[in-house]
């Protein structure tokens, strides 16, 4: 039980809280906190980031604003943006009781985290040197029935994001047609309805893309051509990302897909 010793501001995890210059909420990047968890591959640690979004989505909160996605650029990159994330103390509560739990980098981050949102549950420190050996195991064992019935609901709704996974490319963005599919249209249909709801600009060399207020949920991929005339041209391509799934159904007042696509925010 070595991990127990380090809950209070000695603990590893204190390290990489960043404070809310605002005075929000701490942060804590998922690249640096997935090193503390003993994860080696990025891919690997996203797998468990999307297990624990997916709790957060069922429990009602906004992804987006637990799990803000940034991009960074670290030097031993080659000057390659990363995808990461900023994310609440919950945010990475959630995402180290998602982890490998006989990992005693998970299991000493599920302890720490336990701790500090019962902190902030009651509103009052919890001191480490204080706490009794009781507490803090029920503290986790209340985390672990939670994790444990998270992969419980994970197992039943794999079948289904299986489904989702088989209309992705490999960047992780949805074609038009394929959001079509699930939301039981045709691709000319859904077109047609954006750009009678000003989502979609109606004409021009832009057209059928969206309109700058909308373009978050959306990624639009330029294609020079050349004319007959030997001139160059460029058309565009758009894609929906997985927040834009949701987004498209409310926008034409289609009824919810059950479940969303895993990476779907709330």
């Amino acid at each position: 039980m070595s991990e127990i010793q380090h809950i209070g501001d000695e603990s590893p995890f204190e390290a990489g809280r960043t404070p809310c210059p605002q005075g929000g909420e701490d942060r804590w990047s998922a690249r640096w906190l997935m090193e503390r968890m003993g994860y080696a591959a990025w891919q690997d640690f996203e797998k468990v980031i999307e297990r624990a979004k997916a709790a957060a989505r069922n429990e009602g909160f906004n992804v987006s604003i637990l799990f803000q996605v940034f991009r960074s650029t670290p030097k031993n990159t080659g000057g390659r943006p990363q995808t990461d994330y900023r994310m609440t103390r919950y945010a990475a509560y959630l995402t180290a009781m998602s982890g490998d739990s006989r990992k005693p980098e998970c299991a000493a981050a599920m302890h720490y985290f336990a701790v500090k949102t019962r902190e902030a549950e009651i509103r009052t420190p919890i001191n480490g040197a204080d706490i009794t050996r009781l507490e803090l195991i029920e503290i986790a064992r209340n985390a672990e029935l939670e994790r444990l019935a998270l992969e419980a609901e994970n197992r039943e709704l794999a079948p289904k994001a299986e489904a989702y996974d088989s209309f992705l490319d490999a960047t992780g963005k949805y074609a038009v047609g394929a959001v079509a599919q699930m939301l039981g249209t045709s691709q000319n249909k859904l077109f047609r309805e954006l750009r009678n709801r000003k989502v979609f600009i109606a004409s021009g060399s832009r057209r059928n893309t969206p309109y700058q207020q909308y373009a978050h949920h959306f990624e639009v991929i330029p294609h020079e051509f050349e004319r007959s005339n030997g001139e160059m041209g460029c058309s565009y391509t758009t894609y929906v990302q997985p927040s834009g799934i949701d987004f498209i159904r409310r926008q034409l007042g289609m009824p919810a897909i059950d479940p969303l696509p895993p990476a779907v925010s709330a």
